[in-house]
């Protein structure tokens, strides 16, 4: 259901300079500005990177616990999130709303899901390798690694602010995730991919707003998602960093184990 810790699933924090043009002088007349030229993809990772807080900053960084709380408007429901994350490919994800519980975890091996329409259901195919991707803790790292195919596919205004769309393919998938990185900080937007669930193939959007600092790192503490069968807010409360982190509660649950809520 979640996948903003993806992005994580994330985050940055703008220090590099923006490409500008440059103004040519001839026997002392003003001529006309080149444009500046775009940046190549590498440099809107590496912008990205920096952003972030810097590959050190981040490298340092084992674990993560974030809560917070969800609405949904169209639906009139709101309900809590709880989001669990440890280096180097460990997540657990759980929602809460009027008491119903939907969780979505990958091991570092398995990926599962348990909600009260499907129950308890282990993933496979390209929904175990999405997960896969999801639980990399360290992603803005290895965006170049996780995306055998990067391409440069222009600007777009975002939320009134104009940023790069970078496209990047998988290996072995054919449709693209969409990512839009502020021209000025070098932040990620909004990221737009395609999600394989249960219910068949969604596309779905993802809005991350209100970046703050966490132990050097910059985080989103909002994010809005659209598409899929509802839309919904998330607004994160806390974030603990390096916090102790039991591999167990990432296992998927045995008949008759307790669950994390």
């Amino acid at each position: 259901m979640l996948s903003f810790i993806r992005l994580r699933t994330f985050c940055v924090f703008a220090v590099a300079a923006s490409l500008v043009g440059f103004c040519v002088i001839a026997q002392g007349a003003p001529q006309s500005a080149t444009p500046a030229a775009s940046p190549t993809v590498d440099q809107i990772i590496d912008r990205y990177i920096a952003a972030i807080g810097g590959r050190a900053a981040m490298e340092k960084l084992t674990s993560r616990a974030s809560i917070g709380t969800i609405d949904v408007p169209a639906m009139h429901l709101s309900g809590t999130v709880l989001i669990h994350e440890k280096a180097p490919n460990k997540i657990l994800q759980v929602v809460v709303i009027n008491g119903a519980a939907f969780r979505q975890a990958f091991d570092g091996t398995v990926g599962w899901t348990d909600d009260p329409a499907d129950g308890p259901r282990v993933l496979a195919g390209i929904e175990l390798a999405e997960a896969r991707r999801d639980a990399d803790f360290y992603h803005p790292l290895h965006l170049r690694q996780i995306y055998s195919q990067l391409t440069l596919a222009g600007t777009e205004n975002v939320n009134d602010r104009e940023a790069y769309l970078l496209e990047g393919t998988a290996e072995g998938e054919t449709d693209p995730d969409k990512m839009y990185f502020d021209e000025k900080t070098g932040l990620i937007l909004r990221v737009v991919n395609h999600r394989h669930t249960s219910d068949g193939d969604q596309v779905l959007q993802e809005d991350f707003q209100d970046y703050r600092a966490v132990d050097g790192i910059q985080l989103p503490f909002t994010i809005l998602q659209t598409g899929g069968s509802s839309d919904f807010t998330i607004k994160i409360g806390e974030i603990h960093q390096g916090v102790a982190l039991e591999d167990g509660e990432f296992a998927r649950p045995q008949e008759g184990q307790t669950k994390v809520e």
